[in-house]
């Protein structure tokens, strides 16, 4: 069974475009097909203060994974392009992908939340996302 997820991607150290494109790739061929994608647009850093402006965008990818699964790929993409965790602060970051929407399921964990509960709050999120997502 083919889900739809939505991804939220966000860049601003390093060359932001090529990272965000890159990760886009790799997801297409780790999670599924990348059914749609926003245009990117730039904004101001979200909770910290930064002198690099983000670049940020969405996408509308079509998986037989399972949530955990896409978590676990999006991290591995993000680590491999460089980003490093460092507990759960705002930093600046060569690349940051967020699962936005899965499905209508709702998971509230300490690793997952679905849908990302800070998205409402967020311009850089839901602009990208109404883009593919207008309702």
């Amino acid at each position: 069974m083919k889900h739809k997820v939505y991804l939220g991607l966000g860049a601003n150290l390093g060359d932001r475009e090529t990272a965000i494109h890159r990760a886009i790739e790799l997801i297409g061929e780790r999670i599924g097909e990348v059914v749609t994608q926003s245009s990117l647009i730039e904004t101001e850093p979200w909770g910290f203060t930064s002198g690099n402006k983000f670049l940020n965008g969405a996408i509308l990818v079509e998986t037989e994974l399972m949530p955990r699964q896409v978590l676990k790929i999006t991290q591995e993409i993000e680590r491999e392009l460089g980003r490093r965790y460092k507990g759960t602060a705002y930093r600046d970051r060569p690349i940051d992908i967020d699962i936005l929407l899965y499905d209508d399921i709702t998971i509230d964990a300490p690793d997952l939340k679905i849908p990302h509960p800070l998205m409402h709050r967020r311009d850089f999120v839901l602009i990208p996302l109404k883009q593919i997502k207008p309702e």
